[in-house]
């Protein structure tokens, strides 16, 4: 059932009223570097700010040897985060309406060249409706609006009439282990939030994704004898062709697929790092590249692996320098496999009339190409895995930014969802929020 228009218009002006609050708060999560392996500190702001909010706090590490039993866990290298997961709890006084989990990921990607930005990345500048910054849009935004959706109701007087978890949770940018640490400490619902910024889009379907790293060794020797030498570098390189091949291969296969066969290459091999050599004047014996590819749903993640060791094996066997000297290859982050939200589920319609009274116009199916943590919840809890959240541009990229237009009517969408899909009672403790 819709809810009712006096509580729909109460909603829509309590976001309002906390909006500037929402911007503020966004701003102090943009404000920390939470690179890789340096999220500890957001993740303590963000457990003070659930603890304000009279939520149950449980703080809780990354299991590396859970993660690895799990057919869903990604590899974990030295270079893991040891930042801790932080869900915030909210029991009703009467367990009425349907439960929820509500996620988003305080890691960000880095920044690059900072002076290729026209302000400091971790600045959060606010100019002609947008905050700008690392991490604003993926996904800072988005775990600001899931604690000030559940604001707007309790200025409402209203609170969640269901157990709503809010997880706060690292490694999505790079294993998706943050999020099925979450799936083994058992946290389960009946359905699923995660506001990525998907332009105000739900997420029909979604790529798996592999991390891989290749090295080679070649042969050391002045440069003024080069054809004594073996270049691991130019080595290298030819291992990328070949990978470009199988890149290529897997993407003929796209015509065929239900929900990716209208997507232009959705599977992307992306070189994401080089390194190798130790001087101009010498031929290199050494060559590291990390790389990045995206598998189909349906598509089994150690299927695909064996796919790229095959591929980088049989090539090495016809290279006249590799065939005695093969790459070694370590899969070092990702192992995620892709999802499909089905149609049809009771989540996705009341988020649906959410989206279309705030919005004024029917939501939209998106095709991702890129990972999401939504794949835990459709996998492995097999919940409907709402991914929706605002419009950002730029993210991973230069000049990331989100517009707090959309920001705002997504937390709206937010708001409504919770109230139908958990349906509220009154808040017994009348303090104030955020």
């Amino acid at each position: 059932m819709s809810l009712d228009s006096e509580l729909s218009a109460q909603i829509s002006k309590s976001v309002d009223d906390g909006f500037d609050g929402q911007i503020a708060f966004t701003q102090d999560l943009v404000r920390f570097p939470s690179t890789r392996g340096n999220e500890h500190t957001v993740q303590d702001y963000m457990g003070r700010a659930m603890r304000d909010r009279g939520l149950v706090l449980d703080r809780f590490d990354i299991d590396h040897g859970a993660i690895s039993r799990h057919p869903g866990g990604s590899q974990i290298s030295e270079h893991h985060s040891e930042a801790p997961i932080v869900v915030g709890i909210h029991r009703p006084r009467d367990e009425a309406g349907r439960s929820l989990i509500l996620q988003g990921h305080v890691d960000v990607v880095p920044t690059g060249p900072e002076d290729m930005w026209a302000t400091p990345p971790f600045d959060p500048v606010v100019e002609d409706g947008w905050m700008y910054g690392r991490g604003a849009g993926d996904m800072k935004a988005g775990v600001a609006a899931n604690l000030f959706a559940l604001d707007a109701l309790r200025r409402l007087g209203l609170q969640p009439a269901a157990t709503v978890y809010v997880q706060s949770v690292v490694e999505e940018e790079s294993t998706g282990n943050g999020a099925l640490m979450t799936h083994l400490r058992g946290y389960r619902a009946e359905a699923a939030l995660v506001p990525e910024p998907m332009g105000e889009n739900l997420t029909r379907a979604n790529v798996g994704v592999l991390w891989f790293q290749v090295e080679v060794r070649g042969v050391p020797a002045h440069v003024a004898y080069m054809g004594e030498g073996a270049n691991a570098i130019d080595a290298a390189w030819r291992v990328i062709n070949a990978l470009r091949e199988l890149e290529t291969k897997w993407n003929a296969k796209v015509p065929d697929d239900p929900w990716f066969g209208g997507k232009d290459h959705p599977l992307n091999l992306n070189v994401g790092r080089i390194e190798g050599g130790d001087w101009a004047s010498s031929v290199p014996s050494w060559c590291r590249v990390d790389f990045r590819i995206a598998i189909l749903p349906g598509t089994g993640a150690d299927a695909a692996r064996r796919e790229v060791e095959e591929c980088i094996s049989a090539f090495a066997r016809t290279d006249r320098f590799l065939s005695n000297n093969p790459p070694r290859v370590t899969f070092n982050g990702f192992t995620a496999e892709g999802y499909i939200l089905e149609p049809g589920s009771d989540a996705e319609d009341v988020l649906t009339r959410a989206h279309e009274a705030v919005m004024g116009r029917p939501m939209q199916p998106s095709i991702d190409t890129a990972y999401l943590d939504s794949r835990v919840y459709a996998l492995y809890d097999k919940i409907p895995a709402l991914n929706y959240g605002p419009i950002a541009e730029n993210i991973h990229g230069v000049d990331e930014r989100v517009d707090l237009a959309s920001v705002k009517r997504t937390t709206e969408v937010t708001a409504r969802f919770i109230a139908e899909w958990c349906g509220v009672e009154e808040v017994a403790d009348q303090t104030s929020s955020s």
